[in-house]
């Protein structure tokens, strides 16, 4: 475990109140890296206290976005890097996912419902991230690479004293 994601789930959320926390993960360009940003962004839905079907729409764009940056980005590169960060605020969870590769229009990707791109594997993920999350767009910052933006609102439920309740996991 991250020392960094125990301290997300002190009791009481405490890091509520503050204006917001990131967490930033240069990743490997391996497969691996997939399962280990999925893992890091579903520790901080359940202290965020997402429903559990929310934090598996996160994760699953997590995963796409990853995948992405590793196969199409990168390109496998095991010399480049992925940065992931997550920053969390009182009202949402962004999530950002920057490759080192040439980047890309998000308008070129082809639809994934059109009758002739059916059978592509080509822009199922994009599609994917755009229906899970609330809010999703990608940038092509001047350093290069692509940087895919996702947020989620927080659930609405507080306690009355500002600390978000219900939904969280038990601590293991």
């Amino acid at each position: 475990m991250l020392p960094v994601l125990r301290l997300i789930e002190a009791p009481n959320r405490p890091w509520m109140t503050s204006p917001t926390h990131r967490i930033e993960v240069t990743l490997e360009s391996m497969i691996e890296s997939v399962d280990l940003a999925e893992s890091i962004v579903m520790r901080i839905c359940g202290a965020a206290g997402f429903t559990e079907e929310d934090s598996h729409k996160i994760g699953m764009s997590v995963r796409e976005a990853v995948i992405n940056a590793y196969h199409y980005g990168n390109r496998e590169d095991r010399a480049k890097k992925i940065l992931f960060t997550v920053e969390l605020n009182a009202e949402k969870m962004t999530v950002r996912v920057l490759d080192q590769g040439p980047g890309f229009e998000v308008e070129e990707v082809p639809d994934p419902l059109s009758e002739e791109n059916l059978l592509r594997t080509s822009g199922r993920g994009i599609f994917l991230m755009r229906a899970f999350m609330d809010e999703f767009v990608v940038n092509n910052p001047p350093t290069g690479g692509a940087e895919l933006v996702m947020a989620k609102r927080l659930p609405a439920a507080s306690d009355g004293n500002g600390n978000m309740s219900g939904g969280g996991r038990d601590k293991e």
